[in-house]
């Protein structure tokens, strides 16, 4: 497993295989990451001095895990069903690219996963059809930046790596080069 993950490690290692692998002749062929997002839903206390101080926290644990300060999304019109009005804040989104993308794929990883309890490897089939990857994680506290004196609450986040390539099969081979630890497929037992 390569331990510096970075766009020099990947034009120079990854490139080559994918041509090789997917059998593309031209270099600006090559599937590659283009973005990753990462988002975190909160559920917010009534109270609106706890829930800027939570916001607050939020942005902070974000701003480390991302290496980029985090925009606040905040509901487009008021639902009474879930006690919601227009305007309060639903969480908090980042959009990575370039070095501080692939910093954060780094951390996540070779650093963050294996941290994970019991720890398997990370879906294969959670690619969304047009070469995207979806993966969620439970909690924050896997990265090693995170301050556990200032968690108020354990919270889960969604991280979205968005690839150039329209097949689900090219992605997948992309970033198992890269190095994302997929689950072992399990060989089928035959029935005597």
């Amino acid at each position: 497993m390569q331990t510096n993950l970075s766009k020099d490690y990947y034009e120079k290692e990854i490139v080559p295989k994918l041509m090789e692998k997917l059998q593309i002749k031209n270099r600006f062929a090559v599937p590659r990451i283009e973005k990753v997002v990462l988002n975190m839903g909160v559920s917010m206390p009534q109270d609106r001095k706890a829930r800027e101080k939570a916001i607050e926290n939020i942005v902070d644990q974000f701003t480390a895990i991302s290496g980029q300060r985090p925009q606040v999304t905040v509901a487009r019109q008021s639902i009474a069903g879930f006690k919601l009005r227009e305007g309060d804040p639903l969480g908090v989104m980042v959009t990575l690219r370039g070095k501080n993308m692939w910093i954060f794929l780094q951390k996540l990883l070779l650093i963050a996963l294996p941290r994970v309890k019991d720890f398997r490897g990370v879906s294969r089939t959670a690619f969304d059809g047009a070469g995207n990857y979806s993966l969620g994680i439970k909690e924050q506290i896997i990265f090693p930046e995170i301050d556990y004196d200032k968690i108020e609450n354990i919270r889960p986040m969604q991280v979205n790596i968005v690839t150039t390539t329209k097949s689900d099969s090219e992605a997948f081979t992309l970033l198992e080069l890269i190095g994302m630890p997929f689950e072992k497929e399990e060989k089928k037992k035959s029935k005597k």
